[in-house]
């Protein structure tokens, strides 16, 4: 089976962007990745749309024949992925597994969300639909509160500190200061997040993924089509994708996401590498807790001592595996359906090395996370 490629990429800034609707998002993602990688709308033989809820954000359904139309691709096929917060990853799989079947030779990948046009209420509401609505929503479990429960249970086990999830945003704020897309770009303290409003103890406000409005878009390419058009293109050398309940009362251990732990070894599985082999990540931090759980879940550090690894530097640019040079969710924003496609656009402007926090990797490993754990997508990729 062919080879797959990214060929070329295009994002919108992340933020609360009043001027414009989900599809002028999705619609400026996609010429800017089409401009990028040199092809022609013509070339393009499929679109697959990553969006979790632009029914209940923007009242809009059926909105991949929209931003197909909008875009100029009409009529090739155009497909909506929903997967929570995975939406955009899983749209890549889509793509990748099309290409890799031998059905296309180019197809493009978008991830879109317009969240702000609602009340911070409602949009609590809306995204509390991807948690079991008979067991948590219903009864006021939000995912605030959802990743707090995970959290106080790490700490009580591992005694990981309320400082080190600290360290995290901290971190992450200081990698998006120099990301001009980025929502968030202002350096915080480790106090300036313990000062913080509490949402669900020990969860603070500065420890929240803040909710964003965005697009981005990757161009995937079979291997003919990828050396014919680049000398460059960053190859996607694995994808998986596990399950796991979406309720936390039904899960053996809350101190592992198992799907992530499931996905990332049939990732390393596939491109035949180990965790040393890769260099840098781009992972899943809707809440800090997420990101030091991600980080032990993959495999990168023993379960329990992610807190430390964060404390020590660990996760830093220029520290044993740099965490989301791009800010990740944290700080360059979390507009739901974009977020899995926005760390491949990271993953192909820090191969190529364009990035704004350029780590010189060879490989890159990507992790988006559906809901509080039921869907994990992992996606390896090379020069």
């Amino acid at each position: 089976m062919t080879r797959v490629a990214i060929i070329g990429a295009g994002m919108t800034a992340f933020g609360q962007l009043w001027e414009k609707g989900l599809i002028d998002l999705a619609v400026e993602a996609n010429n800017k990745a089409l401009e990028d990688a040199g092809i022609g709308r013509k070339q393009i033989q499929a679109l697959y749309c990553g969006n979790m809820s632009s029914g209940m954000f923007t009242k809009q359904e059926h909105v991949s024949s929209l931003i197909a139309g909008a875009s100029g691709l009409s009529p090739i096929p155009s497909t909506r992925i929903e997967a929570a917060c995975a939406s955009g990853s899983a749209a890549i799989r889509e793509g990748f597994l099309a290409i890799k079947s031998g059905l296309y030779d180019s197809v493009m990948v978008v991830g879109a969300e317009k969240m702000t046009d609602v009340s911070s209420t409602a949009s609590t509401r809306i995204l509390s639909a991807a948690s079991s609505q008979e067991f948590e929503a219903s009864i006021g479990a939000t995912f605030p509160g959802l990743y707090a429960l995970l959290a106080r249970l790490h700490m009580h086990r591992f005694g990981t500190t309320e400082e080190q999830l600290a360290g995290v945003a901290v971190k992450n704020h200081m990698n998006a200061l120099n990301n001009p897309y980025a929502h968030l770009r202002k350096k915080i303290s480790v106090e300036d997040v313990l000062r913080s409003q509490k949402i669900a103890d020990p969860i603070k406000l500065l420890d929240c993924a803040p909710v964003s409005d965005g697009a981005a878009t990757v161009i995937l390419a079979s291997e003919k089509t990828a050396k014919s058009l680049t000398d460059t293109p960053v190859w996607i050398e694995a994808s998986a994708q596990a399950s796991d309940t979406i309720s936390l009362h039904d899960r053996d251990d809350l101190t592992s996401l198992n799907a992530s732990a499931v996905a990332s070894r049939e990732a390393l599985r596939q491109a035949r590498l180990e965790n040393q082999d890769i260099d840098c990540l781009e992972l899943h931090d809707c809440f800090t807790i997420a990101e030091i759980l991600a980080i032990e879940d993959l495999g990168f550090v023993g379960k329990g001592k992610g807190g430390k690894f964060v404390e020590d530097g660990q996760t830093e640019i220029g520290g044993k595996i740099p965490v989301n040079p791009s800010g990740g969710l944290k700080a360059k924003g979390h507009p739901i359906g974009a977020s899995g496609v926005a760390q491949a656009v990271e993953s192909f402007w820090q191969l190529r090395g364009e990035a704004a926090n350029n780590t010189n990797p060879a490989r890159i490993m990507t992790h988006n996370v559906g809901g509080s754990g039921a869907t994990a997508v992992v996606h390896i990729f090379g020069r």
